[in-house]
Formats: C-alpha cells, sequence, structure tokens
C-alpha cells in the first residue's frame, strides 16, 4: 500500500513544505497590513481589531476544523483551510475600503488551521521520543519563511502595497498544491486500542470542561501557562511592532514602512532559521528543554524591555538578534513539553488547547497593545510584553526548580 507507507517513510517533507510555502504567504502580509489599512483611514487601534477579528474567527472554527479531521483525515481539512486563505487574501487584493479588509481577515480567520492540522499530523505518524525534533521541522519552515516572506513583502511594497498581496496569493495557491500533490489522501486517524485517535480527539472551543481537566494537573498546567505568556508576549509584539517602528524610527528621513519592518522581520527570521536549522537539536541535547525554555524567557524579556527605550537602527538591530534566540528556542521548546506532559492520545485535544491559547491572545493583546501605541505609549506597550515573558521566566525558574514528574506517559 505506497500511499499509506509513504508519509512514514518520510512524513515531515510534506508537512515541512506546506508549512514553509503557508508561512511565507502569511509573512508577506505581516508587515504589510498595517500600513495597507492606514491607507484606508484606520487608527492604530483598528488595526488591533483587523487583527482581532481574525483571531475570534480562528478561535470559533480551529476546533471545528480539528475535530472534523479527526473523522475523514488532516489533508481535506488542510486544503479547506488554506483555500479559505487564498479567498482572503484575494479579497484583501480587491479592497478599496476598509470593511472590505475586514472581511478579508474574517474569511481567512474563519479557515485558519494550517499550523494546529500540521502539527495534529506530525503527532499522528511521529513517535513520543522523536516528536521534539519533529515540531523543530515547523521550526525551520517559520524561520525560512519569517526570512523570504517580510523581505519580499518589503521589496515588493515600493512598487504598491497591492503587489505584496498577489505574492501571497501565489504563495498560497502554492501551498494547496503541495498539500495535494504531497500529502497522502490516506484514511482518517485510526483508533488504537480503544484508547483513541493517535492525535487524539479536539474539544470544541466552548467544552471548557473538557479543558479544565489539563489545567488540574500540575506540570501540564505550568506548562500551558509558560506557552500562553509568551504568546501574550509574542502578540503583543507582532501586532504592534510595524506601527512601533513607524512612530520611532526613520531611514533616509522617512518614517520606516513596510520596506524597513519587512527587512527587520527577515532578519529575526534569518536568525531564526539558523537556531532552528543548526542549533536547537544541539541545544536540547546539552541543556535539556526546561533550560532552554528558561533562557529564551530571560532573552525574550531582556529584548522586549530593551526595545523600549531603542531610539536607533543598530541598538534595534541588537535588539532583535536578542528576541529572535528568545522567540526561536521557545516555540519549539515549549510545544514539546506540552506534548510530553500529555498522553500520546491526548495530543489532539491538548494541540487544540494551545491554539485556543493562540487565539485568546491575538484576541486580546492586539487591541492593548495597539490602544498604548494610539496614545503614543510606546515604551509602555514594549513593557507589556516584557512584562509577559518576565513572568515566564519566574514560572519556568519554579518549574525547573521543582522537577516534577510528568503527568502523562504516552
Amino acid at each position: 500500500m505506497p500511499a499509506v507507507s509513504a508519509p512514514r517513510r518520510s512524513p515531515l517533507l510534506p508537512i515541512f513544505l506546506i508549512v514553509l510555502v503557508d508561512v511565507m504567504g502569511l509573512t508577506i502580509i505581516l508587515p504589510l497590513l498595517p500600513f495597507y489599512a492606514e491607507q484606508y483611514g484606520a487608527s492604530p487601534f483598528v488595526v488591533g481589531l483587523l487583527i482581532t477579528a481574525y483571531a475570534a474567527c480562528q478561535l470559533i472554527s480551529g476546533p471545528i476544523l480539528g475535530r472534523v479531521s479527526d473523522r475523514v483525515g488532516r489533508r481535506p481539512l488542510l486544503i479547506l483551510s488554506q483555500c479559505g486563505t487564498f479567498i482572503g487574501f484575494l479579497v484583501l487584493a480587491l479592497s478599496d475600503h476598509l470593511w472590505m479588509v475586514f472581511v478579508a481577515r474574517v474569511i481567512d480567520g474563519a479557515t485558519a488551521g494550517n499550523l494546529s492540522l500540521a502539527q495534529a499530523y506530525i503527532a499522528d505518524v511521529t513517535s513520543p521520543e522523536d516528536r521534539a525534533k519533529s515540531f523543530g521541522v515547523i521550526g525551520i519552515a517559520f524561520g525560512i519563511g519569517f526570512l523570504i516572506g517580510p523581505a519580499f513583502s518589503g521589496f515588493l511594497s515600493q512598487w504598491g502595497y497591492h503587489w505584496p498581496i498577489v505574492a501571497a496569493m501565489a504563495m498560497s495557491a502554492g501551498s494547496i498544491l503541495c498539500t495535494y500533490s504531497l500529502l497522502p489522501p490516506g484514511p482518517p486517524p485510526q483508533e488504537t486500542d480503544g484508547a483513541g485517535l493517535p492525535a487524539g480527539r479536539r474539544l470544541g472551543v466552548l467544552d471548557w470542561r473538557g479543558y479544565v481537566q489539563y489545567f488540574r494537573r500540575p506540570v501540564l498546567a505550568g506548562r500551558l501557562l509558560q506557552f500562553f505568556l509568551f504568546i501574550i508576549a509574542f502578540s503583543t509584539f507582532t501586532s504592534g511592532f510595524a506601527l512601533f517602528c513607524e512612530r520611532r524610527f526613520t531611514w533616509n528621513d522617512h518614517p520606516f514602512g513596510p520596506r524597513e519592518v519587512g527587512y527587520i522581520f527577515a532578519y529575526v527570521g534569518f536568525l531564526g532559521m539558523i537556531l532552528q536549522g543548526k542549533l536547537i537539536g544541539p541545544l536540547v541535547d546539552r541543556f535539556g528543554e526546561q533550560r532552554l525554555a528558561l533562557a529564551g524567557f530571560v532573552a525574550a524579556a531582556v529584548a522586549y524591555l530593551g526595545l523600549g527605550f531603542t531610539y536607533g537602527i543598530p541598538l534595534l538591530l541588537v535588539v532583535a538578534t536578542v528576541s529572535a534566540f528568545g522567540t526561536g528556542v521557545l516555540r519549539p521548546a515549549l510545544t514539546s513539553q506540552i506534548t510530553h506532559a500529555a498522553g500520546r492520545h491526548e495530543q489532539g485535544a491538548v494541540l487544540g488547547l494551545t491554539q485556543s491559547l493562540s487565539s485568546v491572545a491575538m484576541i486580546i493583546m492586539p487591541l492593548v497593545g495597539t490602544a498604548l501605541i494610539e496614545h503614543h505609549e510606546l515604551a509602555a506597550w514594549a513593557m507589556v510584553a516584557g512584562a509577559a515573558v518576565g513572568v515566564g521566566a519566574i514560572v519556568a525558574t519554579a518549574t525547573l526548580r521543582d522537577q516534577p514528574q510528568p503527568d502523562a506517559t504516552a
């Protein structure tokens, strides 16, 4: 049965390509969207509302897509999610009013689930001992995507804001083709010894009782809290960085625009690609995931707090370098710790929970951050992100000191 055995021979290659092309499309939009919305009269707070609208739709749709994928398989739902992203980009490219920009983000958010579905696929086909390095593959795709996508966006934006969106549409179409041609159809995930699906079942967004059980387990609850604090900081930073740079830095006597912001994001992506591709494995082997997560929290706190008092481009690059290390080690280390703290047949629910936590942070923090930026509280905006990862460092220190046993075994 070649269609079934192929993904087990090389299960990560299709997912790597799918995530890479998809992330490139998304990161093309990342440095552009605030400036694109501002040309239609959006204030910084309205830019935050755009990000919140996307995340709110994702919070509702993500668990639904995950649960349906448990019944019909990952591939059809990945294609559906990617088609939604393509349509969202198409509407965005055709927008000539601010309300159309909102419609585009709602469409994209309502079908957003690519990353969680890719994570579930990895959990389906990898053993627990290989999972950390397997999730690192997604990190590599993110690093490469954050290198190429923002740089491409910055380069194309000098000829008009629509051109990067057209490029994102092309990337999205490429992601659909990768999924259709490279990811074997396969049957839906099968139950194993009555214990559930290989990646576990997904919980709905309102299944609070189902989620509460995971927060009652000390080790898993601590790791989920660390993940949430990291996402709070990361969402504050990514949603407000372009607006912050526009108001704080100049290049050739002009405020930073999509090109300059895109190149900064690309620089961070380049560092992330090196870290995830060459260093994360040896670092995990040398220091362990818990110590690495602590180092990531400390680095991110130093970077975000330092950003609030940064006024020159050289220091901005230093801060970006430190931030790249913190973010680059935190996401794979925390994700891996979470999956190890849960049983193998709980992976779907736990990964769905992390996606919901991400959506909650992306609903709240862009509004908080952009409100501060709109009132010219630029240093306070950076301190919010720095405080979140600072608390994360405290929690990680306590976790490392206690060294508890995992809550569940695979």
